[in-house]
């Protein structure tokens, strides 16, 4: 019997410590690689939703909706559609103390990891964002970066599983076509009027010139606070962001404008991608045609635009083009106005080939043209203007392929400072390169981004001015400015 009762205790031990050897080996081992697998393909899904999401997959080229009620769009389209508050310093001179104010607008969620959409206007100079969504749970929001060339800005939350719009075709758009504004006007949650699309590629000059507007233009409700809402078809899906109205009073009178999706697509797409909106040039100065203009260059109809000069080593240049030619397709899209021509053409980036079908003293011709940057190169670089840099004083890019053969050497260029500023008081001037930053070599404006995130009292420059010998170091303190 103690032999037996020996037996099964050492039995009864070792079955005991194979146990909790068993759950060491799972949770130490076997549980971090599930987790670790489980993660991991969570980022792949989000990798491939994003693809899907922004890459225009999903467009399509028949007609944008079917003419039915908007219960089902609305439903759906509401939880993807947020409130903004966004809090800025007043600029007021003779206070001595800081007064804050807020701007409130909408927003529009892209991804359901927390990419959204809204105008540049609703989050300019924001000291703070915030962000409730139709549940009303809050979230901070980080700008991710703007482009007030059509005021638009992609800003950032920290979620997940969030309901989200998908990208529609903004091009089928029909005039006449019924379309869904959502937003929250005067704080109203959630709110959605309806309407037609009233005519598309307006320009309403609100941009002052400095920017393309081809909007569309609805008769559906919008109002202060409808601002970066969403412009939806009978599908749910998104055609446009609402941006703008035309009052006397301050107040709907009528009529909206929205940018399109498919501008707002390439907007964000490239803010993810590189911070900023890489925007691709022809080289050319256009204006509108007129009757008269029409008769007299011999086209059919009073439409396209006519091209009033041609930069010389431009891509139109390149590509042949000359001044008097009247530009009326750019890969197979037909071009009637202005407005239609800068909206067509903000879509691509420098490097992309287009197609463009012109007439020259009355006959049909075709080109093929390689767009430029603003620097006359295909290289993906663009002027930073970044809040943070502003407050700092400067706007920055990076150097194209040209200028690092050049100068053998890599860096970023200072193109602005500005006056009364922090790096207007270290001296420093326009032209300025930047190979180090605090001790650290930097390459890209990203680069120096993250070296002023971490808030350090001052930041150290080193670099150099082209065609002037040595180096030259500035000191700029973050804390003045």
């Amino acid at each position: 019997m103690n032999v037996n009762l020996k037996t099964i205790v050492f039995y009864a031990a070792l079955c005991t410590v194979s146990a909790l050897m068993g759950v060491v080996i799972y949770a130490g081992i076997i549980n971090p690689i599930q987790r670790v697998y489980l993660e991991e393909s969570k980022k792949a899904v989000q990798a491939a939703e994003h693809q899907l999401l922004f890459s225009g997959n999903l467009d399509r080229f028949f007609r944008s909706s079917a003419p039915t009620d908007f219960i089902l769009a609305a439903k759906n389209s509401q939880q993807a559609v947020v409130y903004i508050r966004s809090l800025f310093r007043m600029k007021e001179e003779g206070l001595l103390s800081e007064s804050y104010g807020t701007e409130t607008g909408s927003g529009v969620i892209l991804s359901s990891d927390g990419y959204i959409v809204t105008n540049h206007h609703v989050v300019k100079d924001a000291e703070e964002v915030d962000v409730m969504l139709n549940d009303n749970r809050e979230y901070k929001a980080k700008v991710v970066g703007n482009d007030p060339n059509t005021d638009l800005a992609l800003l950032k939350i920290e979620a997940d599983n969030l309901s989200f719009l998908v990208f529609g075709n903004s091009d089928s758009l029909q005039v006449g076509e019924w379309v869904m504004a959502i937003g929250n006007p005067f704080r109203l949650q959630s709110t959605v009027t309806a309407g037609i699309v009233s005519a598309k590629g307006r320009n309403i000059n609100i941009l002052e010139n400095q920017g393309i507007e081809s909007f569309i233009q609805t008769d559906a409700a919008v109002n202060p606070g409808n601002s970066g809402g969403a412009l939806v078809n009978t599908k749910g899906e998104l055609v446009g962001i609402n941006t703008a109205i035309m009052t006397m009073s301050g107040n709907y009178e009528g009529f909206s404008f929205a940018v399109p999706a498919n501008l707002v697509k390439k907007v964000v797409n490239d803010i993810r991608q590189y911070g900023f909106v890489q925007r691709g040039w022809l080289g050319v100065e256009i204006e509108n045609i007129d009757d008269m203009r029409a008769r007299k260059l011999q086209i059919p109809e009073v439409a396209g635009v006519y091209i009033a000069l041609v930069t010389r080593n431009g891509a139109a240049f390149d590509a042949g083009l000359q001044s008097g030619d009247v530009i009326t397709r750019l890969n197979g899209m037909e071009i009637e106005s202005l407005p239609r021509f800068m909206e067509t053409i903000g879509t691509y980036k420098p490097g992309d080939k287009v197609k463009i079908d012109y007439i020259r003293n009355g006959k049909k011709s075709s080109t093929t043209a390689t767009l430029r940057n603003q620097l006359n190169s295909t290289d993906l670089v663009a002027v930073r203007k970044d809040k943070v840099l502003i407050d700092i004083g400067f706007e920055l890019r990076d150097l194209d392929s040209f200028e690092k053969s050049r100068n053998k050497s890599h860096g970023i260029k200072v193109i602005t400072v500005y006056r009364n500023s922090a790096v207007d008081n270290a001296r420093l001037e326009p032209g300025y390169i930047i190979t180090r930053a605090n001790g650290v070599s930097v390459e890209t404006v990203a680069d120096i981004l993250k070296i002023i995130e971490r808030k350090g009292e001052t930041l150290d420059l080193v670099g150099f001015y082209e065609n002037y010998p040595g180096e030259f170091p500035y000191n700029i303190e973050l804390n003045k400015k």
